[in-house]
């Protein structure tokens, strides 16, 4: 299928490494611009070369997205290389496991700065420029909204703000006909995600159980398998879908987990 993403300037937080890294490579496949805005630019470039060796298209700019000027400066940056820009993928963010136990107000309100203020900003500032270009926005999101996890109220909370700001923008933008999903993951394998289990004195053990509990496969989630469907989400080819939050996890959250050992 032809996604006619060719040429497509797409801005994607945190495109250099796990989940954000396979969307940038995905969307480059398909002849898109993939505009990567990362904290690390030895990471940034990384991926901008490996992608570039790949035969695709690639841009990278070096933010700290909790500070809401580099939100701005970021975008701009983006514009002003290309003159246009197509889409937005949020995803950058990370689970730090402020829990209402242990945590405090500030590290409260550090971590919606990480996992969901950024998601506002980027996409306000990028507004004027998705209105000229009829374009498309996909929010990266977690499980944890809905099923919660435990010791991470913030994170917990900043999805679901993440789900919520998906609905309310797909509502506001109908005008501009710009459509606004979002991708949920469950269980995902990324180096993040396999750091954590190396790290486990358990690790097999851990890795097994969790696994037995994903429904399709008994497997995780491949960041490729992401990937694809926010290209699908970010193509005309899903012209007409908007405001959906949509579960790319194998049935964790919403299949009877009994399913995964019948």
């Amino acid at each position: 299928m032809d996604l006619q993403l060719n040429d497509k300037v797409i801005i994607v937080t945190g495109g250099a490494k796990g989940i954000g890294e396979g969307i940038a490579k995905v969307l480059a496949g398909e002849g898109a611009i993939a505009c990567i805005i990362g904290r690390n630019e030895e990471d940034n470039n990384k991926t901008v070369a490996e992608i570039g060796q790949s035969g695709g298209k690639a841009f990278q700019v070096v933010a700290e997205l909790t500070d809401p000027a580099a939100c701005e400066a970021a975008v701009k940056k983006v514009e002003a290389r290309f003159g246009r820009i197509d889409g937005v993928v949020n995803n950058a963010g990370v689970n730090d496991g402020v829990g209402l136990e242990n945590g405090n107000y500030e590290s409260f309100i550090a971590s919606l700065h990480k996992n969901v203020v950024h998601y506002f900003l980027v996409v306000q500032h990028a507004l004027p420029a998705l209105k000229k270009s009829g374009g498309a926005i996909v929010n990266i999101g977690s499980k944890t909204a809905e099923t919660g996890q435990g010791g991470t109220s913030a994170y917990a909370a900043a999805n679901g703000g993440r789900n919520a700001l998906t609905r309310e923008w797909a509502v506001e933008l109908l005008k501009y006909n710009i459509r606004v999903n979002a991708v949920i993951v469950a269980e995902c394998w990324t180096p993040l995600y396999e750091k954590w289990i190396n790290g486990l004195p358990n690790k097999d053990e851990k890795l097994k159980d969790i696994t037995s509990k994903i429904p399709l496969e008994n497997r995780m989630t491949t960041s490729g398998e992401i990937a694809n469907m926010v290209a699908f989400l970010l193509s005309s080819k899903s012209s007409h879908t908007t405001g959906q939050l949509i579960h790319v996890d194998g049935g964790y959250v919403h299949l009877d987990r009994a399913l995964a050992n019948a």
